[in-house]
């Protein structure tokens, strides 16, 4: 009963950082409700596979996890950057 409501308590929390995201005023506010709608869908994973008792869930929570950090640098990078390829600028290697 406690982890259905759990359930519940993350789903709202879900639907609260997706209205962040729609709403909010910059790309940086959107970015972050975004990730923390990543963030809350592991935790749901976690709980849902423990309600269903299967542990193997856990494996893709953190498989999820890892997939919504790297999307978040990569989306990070491109905003900052404008392109996703190479780093940051190289004016401190030219030797001419």
């Amino acid at each position: 009963m406690v982890y259905a409501i759990t359930a519940i308590a993350i789903l709202v929390s879900i639907a609260m950082a997706l209205g962040r995201a729609i709403l909010g005023p910059t790309s940086y506010d959107r970015i972050l409700s975004v990730n923390a709608i990543g963030t809350k869908t592991v935790l749901l994973i976690g709980v849902i596979g423990f309600l269903t008792g299967r542990p193997d869930f856990l494996d893709l929570a953190l498989v999820y996890a890892l997939m919504n950090f790297i999307g978040t640098l990569a989306v990070l990078k491109y905003f900052k950057f404008g392109t996703l390829r190479g780093g940051l600028s190289r004016s401190s290697d030219k030797s001419s």
